[in-house]
């Protein structure tokens, strides 16, 4: 080595990006301003949950072709003085007026993708107010304020909300000029704005700066102001826009479904790998596919394959198979139907299924099991058929110095899908497109008031019994694929979080997705070339279906943890959103 050098000549094995370490907060967002958004509640003497609201509200504004605020945010949050992990239930229902009948008369087979008919009650605000008043400790005032004052004064528009294929504001231009709340936001002057340009929502800056009005003008302690915001959205002012919008396009969302929503505060889905607890939302989403997966995992010595060896990719690939057949078979709001969750997370019942791995071959057919009777195998004859789940994202994850910690994944009322409402600045909501018009018995088939199953997957994970780490991914149906490569990677591998988000990823597409086009294609596994080549050639002698993904495009994941031992806080992004022009992830630690 020369003496001349001043670094070291292996840098091949380290990451691009640095590892973050400090003692007083973690953040992870996928916009800089999102970040530094919750950096400063943090400062100003928030907790993770308040840091973690201010976020989400800001994502929605920089980042609308993923997230605005008629959308979902489901939620995982640990609450140190409790020392326990809530689940907040942030996903849509259906309007009373959404029946099967209904979508039939209008002489529809499934329900759209990209209309008024596939608007949902508005869940992502209720969400963020729950976690609020429950966990929280400042006013919304405060936690609105950077959002507010992004969208009264605008923002630098980065490349991805301009540039993003399918859901930026190039892609969409045309159909905008025939939206006029959505133009006259996203299209300034009749042009696609440029990258960098100031982009403002003063309907959106009007909407927030109303819910301010409504706290300010309540009297009493935190709690009542608080719910006068969510009064104000769900039964006031706003609610009524809606109705009057959704009635002027014949949609079927009515203000009284917005009054009779509620947001459930419920207990995680959870299960122990290794030395690792790992929790999820429950099966209205699908979250605890990636329990299941690990269930199936743990009878393997996947640190003895090697990482990223043919057995190793060829024995994580099929496991992901069989818990995404499952996934589909069963998964649904258990508040109208039955999941057996506990059966499918039974550790004998993930034995018995991972002895349909074959070693040497891929598997050509989806393969749900039966939990019921702990038989590994469904038969043939009920098994149901599939449609795709989900697409566009974003994520914050946050951890405070007393060691609460939240990861919430906000998504949906993409700008692309639904026109934005004139008077309010976001568009409503298109996650009722995942429901089904029959058969009956399906677990997610459309009904009034039922939640939509779902992609959006927040994790939370203890180590020895200790608060651990928060994570998630944009991705739809690889949110949780993504998820459980980056899981395994920090815990059978003993990666950093930035080495464990570098590290190439792959997703499998052989079982049905949960978005339009609803396809799947048998053994299809994508995977990023930093793969070593004869790898891939010995994944494709077993049968994987390779597509070679372009680089950097497999994953989207952030993460923020808490070593159990030192107390030491870390943060990760993932350089994937900058390079495949999506968002600017960013994360912060100090």
């Amino acid at each position: 080595m020369s003496t001349r050098s001043f670094g070291t000549d292996q840098t091949g094995r380290n990451p691009y990006l640095p590892r973050l370490l400090g003692t007083h907060g973690a953040v992870a967002t996928e916009h800089y301003l999102s970040a530094l958004a919750a950096r400063d509640l943090l400062r100003c003497g928030g907790n993770a949950v308040d840091a973690a609201v201010g976020a989400t509200l800001v994502e929605g504004v920089v980042n609308p072709n993923m997230h605005t605020l008629g959308g979902e945010c489901p939620m995982l949050i640990y609450v140190a003085s409790q020392r326990r992990v809530v689940s907040i239930n942030g996903n849509t229902a259906a309007p009373a007026l959404a029946t099967p009948e209904r979508f039939r008369e209008l002489g529809l087979a499934d329900v759209p993708e990209e209309s008024i008919l596939c608007a949902g009650v508005p869940a992502a605000f209720g969400a963020l107010l729950t976690a609020l008043l429950n966990f929280g400790r400042l006013p919304f005032a405060e936690v609105a304020a950077p959002a507010l004052e992004l969208a009264r004064g605008g923002f630098p528009v980065h490349k991805g909300l301009v540039r993003q294929p399918r859901f930026g504001i190039e892609a969409n231009a045309g159909k905008f000029r025939g939206w006029p709340g959505s133009a006259q936001v996203y299209l300034p002057g009749g042009q696609v704005p440029a990258i960098g340009a100031l982009l403002r929502n003063p309907p959106l800056a009007d909407t927030l700066a109303a819910l301010l009005a409504a706290e300010r003008a309540r009297r009493g302690k935190r709690a009542p102001k608080l719910q006068a915001v969510l009064d104000a959205f769900y039964r006031g002012d706003i609610a009524a826009e809606v109705d009057r919008f959704s009635r002027a396009h014949d949609g079927l969302l009515r203000r009284e479904d917005l009054a009779d929503f509620e947001t459930h505060i419920e207990e995680p889905a959870s299960l122990d790998y290794r030395d690792a607890t790992v929790f999820k939302c429950g099966p209205w989403n699908q979250g605890p596919v990636l329990l299941q997966t690990l269930a199936l995992l743990e009878t393997f010595d996947l640190k003895a394959m090697e990482h990223h060896s043919a057995d190793y990719l060829h024995t994580v690939v099929e496991a992901v198979k069989l818990a995404f057949a499952d996934r589909e078979q069963y998964y649904g709001d258990p508040r109208h139907v039955a999941v057996p969750l506990a059966g499918l997370l039974s550790k004998d019942y993930a034995r018995k299924r991972a002895g349909l791995i074959d070693p040497a071959h891929a598997a050509a057919e989806l393969r749900p099991g039966d939990p019921q009777s702990g038989n590994p195998l469904l038969p043939e004859a009920q098994r149901l058929a599939g449609r795709a789940w989900g697409a566009g994202t974003v994520h914050v994850d946050v951890i405070d110095a007393q060691g609460n910690m939240a990861a919430f994944t906000p998504s949906g009322a993409w700008i692309r899908s639904q026109e934005v409402i004139p008077a309010l600045g976001f568009p409503l909501g298109n996650r009722m497109q995942t429901f089904y018009l029959g058969p009956t018995h399906h677990p997610n088939v459309l009904a009034p008031g039922k939640r939509p199953r779902t992609t959006i997957s927040p994790s939370l994970a203890f180590r020895g019994g200790r608060p651990w780490m928060v994570f998630g991914s944009m991705g739809g149906d690889q949110q949780d694929q993504w998820m459980l490569q980056f899981l395994l990677n920090r815990v059978d591998f003993g990666m950093t979080i930035q080495e464990a988000i570098e590290a190439p990823k792959f997703s499998s597409e052989h079982f049905p997705g949960f978005f339009a086009p609803h396809d799947f294609i048998p053994n299809r596994l994508r995977i990023e070339p930093r793969v070593p080549k004869a790898v891939l050639d010995e994944l494709t002698r077993r049968g994987h279906d390779l597509e070679i993904a372009g680089d950097w495009t497999e994953g989207y994941l952030l993460a923020a943890a808490r070593d159990p031992e030192t107390g030491i806080l870390e943060a990760g992004c993932d350089l994937r959103g900058e390079k495949s022009e999506v968002f600017p992830s960013f994360a912060l630690c100090w």
